[in-house]
């Protein structure tokens, strides 16, 4: 069997505790969409991360 590394895990967790009546968070209940979304969020975060690295090593 492929063992599945932790970043191809679905979040479940996320999922499921997604805020409902939050005025300004769009609750996804498409499992697909989440998981597309919550990609992209993660890359972001992740840019930005190295983006301010960059910036405090120069």
């Amino acid at each position: 069997m492929f063992s599945q590394s932790s970043s191809n895990q679905f979040p479940i967790w996320e999922f499921l505790n997604q805020p409902v009546f939050h005025p300004n968070v769009k609750l996804i209940l498409n499992p697909n969409q989440f998981w597309v979304h919550h990609r992209i969020d993660l890359l972001e975060r992740c840019w930005t991360l190295t983006a301010t690295d960059s910036k405090k090593s120069h």
